[in-house]
């Protein structure tokens, strides 16, 4: 999640902000049997995965309160700008 959380720092410059990589990469953070074993399709395998990346959107937008003491804010993120 910090590494997610450092791309989208980028998020000027890629436009992959808390809510595209959470799009991108809830799949397969949250990986859902029940899609898999049922073969979900169309509006019901759409939904599941609308869940999982409000999920994983909100883990990526409270990083520092879930996750605790990691230097997140005011790091230097290699372009001389901050977090």
């Amino acid at each position: 999640m910090r590494h997610l959380l450092r791309m989208a720092s980028y998020s000027s410059r890629t436009n992959m902000h808390a809510r595209n990589l959470a799009i991108v990469w809830a799949p397969n953070l949250l990986r859902s049997k029940d899609i898999e074993a049922t073969g979900f399709n169309g509006t019901a395998a759409f939904m599941e995965v609308r869940v999982q990346s409000i999920v994983v959107e909100f883990i990526l937008t409270h990083v520092e309160q879930l996750f605790g003491d990691a230097p997140l804010r005011g790091t230097d993120g290699g372009d001389g700008g901050t977090a």
